[in-house]
């Protein structure tokens, strides 16, 4: 099987090219800034000496090549300033792939890692023996995490003490996307669902609902359907008496998409509380959350109830600014290391 021969890669805002050995300063700059080091398989202080021995084996190939590392350079399209790079690693023959990457510190957040990861799986599987692409990184590292999660990749694994560097060790996250992940994440869909509705769970739709998933990284924020059913089925003690879960699927445009749960209004909890809400990682980024809100607020007016109650956890990825925006304000409380909201519905 031969090696693919590797051609630039144009995204919207991006420029990819196969790394050169005038990419040294800029690739000595990144290596060695303890922000992008930080997660990273190698040891600071990075020796120029060795970026440029890196930077020679890469110019001698013209793509990737199985059981080798290769890299790319990223560039700003408009500028040609270099802003990181991408590393691929051929496997099996060359039918699977593990990739990495690393962007200058000063140009995160902007998007520029999805969009360039984004560009490389479709070029990776544009091959046709690709099978399968996987990234490996350390569990801390909830930024490039995210950063598989929008571009499609599936969490795995989880591997315990399983990564060496020098004499340390850590744990590893394991994300893979086969083909046939790819063409859902490509083919999902993108724009706000025309309808958007709530619906009793019972034996005909259970297994539909449980199959709903976030990302991993969320599970921060937004527990597992399978840690929700159980929190239904044995409901929690709050001020002396059990919650009372109200549980219903969420399905637009006659598909199963999400999941929300009340605590409702007894003698003992006057207000309702918005328990959990899970939008499917497929079906993210369309509007559907605030929809689901919309309705809940609606159910719980017919209730009788003026407010609603919601919390979260802080850090990154947090929901704060989603239901902020929603009119939940803070009420200052703490609640089980959350922040406490609440929204007036009159």
């Amino acid at each position: 099987m031969n090696p693919p021969v590797f051609e630039p890669i144009r995204t919207p805002r991006l420029s990819i090219r196969q790394a050169r050995r005038d990419d040294a300063d800029a690739l000595y700059q990144r290596r060695n800034d303890p922000l992008v080091a930080r997660y990273q398989d190698w040891a600071t202080p990075y020796p120029m000496a060795k970026v440029e021995e890196v930077l020679a084996e890469i110019a001698d190939m013209d793509g990737p090549q199985p059981d080798r590392w290769w890299m790319a350079t990223v560039e700003d399209a408009q500028t040609g300033e270099i802003v990181g790079d991408l590393a691929v690693q051929l496997t099996s023959g060359g039918r699977t792939a593990e990739i990495g990457y690393t962007f200058d510190s000063r140009r995160w957040g902007k998007g520029l890692a999805v969009e360039a990861v984004d560009g490389l799986v479709d070029w990776l599987f544009s091959r046709e023996q690709t099978t399968r692409v996987t990234g490996l990184l350390h569990p801390d590292n909830r930024a490039s995490a995210m950063v598989l999660e929008r571009t499609g990749f599936l969490f795995e694994g989880h591997t315990r003490l399983s990564f060496w560097l020098g004499d340390e060790v850590s744990d590893d996250w394991i994300y893979g996307m086969t083909r046939e992940d790819h063409e859902t994440w490509r083919n999902r869909p993108r724009n706000p669902p025309s309808t958007v509705e709530l619906v009793p769970i019972d034996q005909s739709n259970e297994r539909d609902v449980f199959r709903l998933r976030t990302h991993k990284t969320q599970e921060d924020f937004v527990a597992p359907m399978s840690a929700s059913f159980a929190d239904a089925l044995f409901p929690e003690i709050v001020d002396g008496a059990p919650v009372v879960p109200w549980m219903r699927g969420v399905v637009a445009d006659d598909e199963y998409v999400g999941f929300v749960m009340l605590a409702l209004i007894t003698e003992h909890h006057t207000e309702p509380y918005l328990w959990r809400l899970l939008i499917d990682r497929l079906h993210q980024r369309r509007g559907i959350g605030a929809r689901v809100i919309e309705l809940i607020s609606d159910e719980c007016r017919s209730m009788g109830a003026t407010t609603l109650l919601t919390s979260w956890e802080v850090g990154r990825g947090t929901p704060a600014p989603f239901y902020a925006g929603l009119g939940f304000v803070p009420t200052g409380r703490i609640v089980d290391e959350e922040t406490e909201a609440r929204k007036q519905l009159v």
